[in-house]
């Protein structure tokens, strides 16, 4: 018998050894799903957070109904877990007293990732696109960054899941340089004006700082596709929240300064090229996006 023109896995077969199974690997946005639902409950029902259950239910439904449509217009398939992400961050962040105005953030949030993309990438985070686009065309929204309050062990708990979530999906370095760029910007200002201790920290233990790292800037379809791309962005991104907030004197510095930034993405990815972060193999990163999510 001719071995060589029998097929691989009869050969396999006859040599005694079993092929190798790869190890079932769970989609790492199912765990940021799991984190964003388990804030929004525990800051509902513990913290009392400024969110109805009908603005939940609806931005939800919203967000879940435009990315289907958006699928099939596009003729991808429909992928739910990235419509989630977006519409639970917003539940977290957006603040709005009109269903009308979170319908409309819903929609601009899972449009934009059809519509503005260069390369077949997102452009803009869509959670801080649609926020920002809100703050800018109606004063009926708005966003309480101080609605986590400062509790150092809720600040640790949060830090906490969002590092499962960012090292899950491969995007830890990104969050970890943003907040170290970020506390020395904070601490050398207080430091070179002579301001107490107690203020720049009073800043950097903030929830609502732990929730912008671990769940908006690491995001690994707008972020940079190299290393050295991701660590160029987290700096300018804390650069220009310093910018905003204490030269511009804005308020929700961070989410100004992310959608300024994530303009630059694409001039990153061309300088710093690297390989297109894929969900399905997150610890890889190099295989193209084989559907619009």
């Amino acid at each position: 018998m001719n071995t060589l023109a029998a097929p691989p896995a009869q050969i396999v077969l006859a040599s005694g050894a079993t092929p190798p199974r790869a190890r079932p690997r769970w989609d790492p946005r199912l765990y940021q799903i799991a984190t964003l639902g388990g804030l929004l409950g525990y800051g509902m029902l513990a913290l009392g957070l400024d969110v109805k259950p009908a603005t939940v239910v609806v931005l939800l439904a919203s967000v879940l109904g435009v990315q289907l449509i958006g699928a099939r217009a596009a003729g991808g398939r429909f992928d739910p877990w990235s419509a989630l992400i977006s519409g639970l961050s917003l539940c977290l962040l957006l603040r709005t007293d009109t269903l009308a105005l979170a319908v409309v953030a819903a929609g601009l949030a899972i449009t934009s990732k059809f519509l503005v993309r260069v390369r077949g990438k997102h452009v803009f985070n869509p959670t801080n696109g649609a926020i920002v686009a809100m703050l800018l065309l109606t004063d009926g929204v708005w966003v309480s960054p101080g609605q986590w309050g400062n509790a150092a062990v809720f600040a640790f708990l949060l830090a906490a899941a969002g590092g499962l979530v960012v090292n899950r999906a491969a995007r830890a370095d990104v969050t970890w340089t943003f907040l170290a760029s970020h506390a020395a910007l904070t601490l050398g200002r207080a430091l070179w004006l002579g301001d107490p201790l107690a203020i720049p920290l009073h800043r950097l233990s903030n929830g609502a700082l732990v929730l912008f790292a671990f769940f908006m800037i690491s995001d690994p379809r707008t972020t940079p596709d190299s290393r050295a791309g991701r660590l160029v962005f987290a700096v300018l991104v804390a650069a220009g929240a310093y910018v905003v907030q204490f030269r511009l004197f804005q308020t929700n510095p961070l989410l100004w300064s992310l959608a300024a930034c994530s303009l630059a993405v694409p001039l990153i990815d061309r300088l710093l090229p690297g390989g297109r972060y894929d969900w399905k193999a997150p610890g890889i990163g190099r295989a193209r996006e084989r559907s619009l999510s």
